[in-house]
């Protein structure tokens, strides 16, 4: 077992993962961009996905980075084999523990990669984010950020805990965008991408942050 401060992604698979690139970020540009179910809509998710910088998912990162490519084709990868995943969210009085795992090796060693490169990024300070409204509260705090992270053959469990109660809302509510992916896949992300749109230049970090951690329970999602 490592501890490691870590942000599961997009991640969690993390995922897991909004806003525009720089060159979209006016409200004049938003509006070329198609949404869920609009022509043109699923082109453009399908761009930007080798490595490095691009358009499609990479271009709405709120910043970008030659790892970005490589990170993104990582949780579009999980995002579409979503159905392959479990996860599991137990909610501590300061904070969360999560169980992402999958019985397919290839699906297995993507979350261990998404958990790997999170962590990383979250050390560095090096936001990789879509449509999250908690990931800016969870990196400005990283310092606070207390993470257990243990590699099991079929993914990963990660316990991350705060004495702050803002930053222990965050970790929370982002428990629940990620579980939200798992759960519908590439539907959750298309509507992520479109409510991203309709936040206005200011992005993710223009949205209410949660102020408060919710009572302590157990989550079998």
């Amino acid at each position: 077992m490592t501890k490691r401060r870590l942000l599961l992604p997009v991640t969690a698979v993390g995922l897991l993962l909004t806003a525009l690139n720089a060159a979209a970020q006016s409200a004049g540009d938003m509006g070329h961009h198609p949404m869920h179910g609009e022509p043109g809509h699923e082109a453009m998710m399908r761009q930007g996905m080798g490595p490095g910088m691009g358009r499609g998912p990479v271009g709405l990162l709120t910043t970008q980075d030659p790892q970005s490519g490589t990170d993104m084709r990582i949780a579009m990868n999980l995002i579409h084999q979503n159905t392959k995943i479990r996860r599991t969210v137990t909610r501590l009085p300061d904070g969360i523990k999560t169980v992402t795992e999958s019985d397919d090796p290839r699906i297995a060693q993507d979350i261990k990669a998404h958990v790997a490169s999170m962590s990383g990024r979250l050390d560095s300070g090096r936001q990789f984010n879509i449509f999250s409204t908690t990931l800016p509260v969870i990196f400005d705090n990283a310092k606070q950020i207390q993470s257990t992270v243990e590699y099991t053959d079929r993914g990963a469990i990660v316990t991350r805990q705060s004495k702050d109660p803002k930053v222990v809302a965050a970790l929370q509510a982002h428990a629940d965008e990620v579980t939200e992916l798992v759960n519908e896949g590439p539907v959750a992300f298309h509507r992520g991408i479109d409510a991203r749109r309709s936040m206005g230049p200011a992005g993710p970090r223009g949205q209410r942050q949660p102020s408060s951690p919710a009572p302590a329970s157990n989550n079998p999602y």
